[in-house]
């Protein structure tokens, strides 16, 4: 299938690894000009070169001024923009009596505030666009909290209700606004949670993610490129009429409570 994303322009934030990355590539196999951005101007660079980017451009996203200087650099590079794919890494995890202050700022600058600026500062550009599109990579987390992610249960939600908002009051304008909910996809971050596990339990990491996998409807992770392709076919022209929405993936994982 087609999904007409050939000479469409695409930034993609936090895509160096993990699922913005899978998306990047996702994109740029369908022919998108896409430009990558991550704190690792290494990695970033290196990707850049694997998958054809069009731009790349260290950026911190808990800095106004990095996301600024971002999204000019990319809408300068591409000559405009029609995807934004609005990615950052996860907080940290922890209860509510283990994470303090400093850690709740941080996490509201990480998912919140990066969030903001990136589209706030892109859409002067995709209300030009003729199929714009903008892309949350939130997590599962805005339909069942988890117990042990704490910040990310406080503000992912929150992210998803601007989306949401924002889907209205762009939808005359013919840009669609969606957020993707990845939950038990193998990741770093995956890799990352598993580990206090396996230590408690006294077992090697490849153990525990095999046991964890084991429980799961599907009897295995989901593979980042998974994630990619559901991006992909949300920047299609084919999905022009899907907006306002959430879009879990996680192999049937996630449980809805009413």
């Amino acid at each position: 299938m087609d999904l007409g994303l050939k000479g469409r322009r695409a930034l993609v934030s936090a895509a160096s690894k993990g699922l913005g990355r899978a998306c990047a590539e996702a994109l740029a196999r369908e022919g998108a000009e896409v430009f990558i951005s991550s704190r690792d101007a290494g990695a970033l660079a290196g990707l850049a070169g694997q998958i054809g980017a069009a731009g790349h451009q260290a950026a911190d996203l808990t800095k106004r001024a990095d996301v600024e200087a971002l999204v000019s650099a990319a809408a300068g590079a591409l000559a405009g923009l029609d995807i934004l794919v609005v990615n950052s890494g996860g907080p940290p995890a922890g209860s509510l009596e283990e994470v303090g202050d400093d850690a709740w700022e941080d996490a509201f600058k990480l998912t919140t505030m990066s969030a903001t600026w990136l589209v706030r500062n892109a859409l002067p550009h995709l209300k030009k666009s003729k199929q714009g599109r903008i892309v949350y990579l939130t997590s599962y987390l805005v339909k069942e909290p988890s117990d042990v992610l704490m910040l990310s249960n406080a503000f992912r939600p929150g992210v998803t209700a601007v989306a949401r908002m924002l889907s209205h009051e762009l939808a005359p304008l013919g840009v669609t606004v969606n957020c993707i909910g990845p939950n038990a996809i193998l990741t770093d971050r995956t890799r990352s949670l598993a580990a206090g596990p396996a230590g408690d339990a006294g077992i090697s990491l490849e153990e525990q993610l095999e046991r964890s996998a084991s429980k799961l409807p599907m009897k295995r992770y989901g593979d980042p490129s998974e994630v990619g392709g559901l991006c992909a076919y949300l920047c299609s022209a084919q999905a022009g009429y899907i907006t306002g929405q959430t879009i879990v993936i996680d192999g049937g994982s996630t449980r809805f409570y009413a």
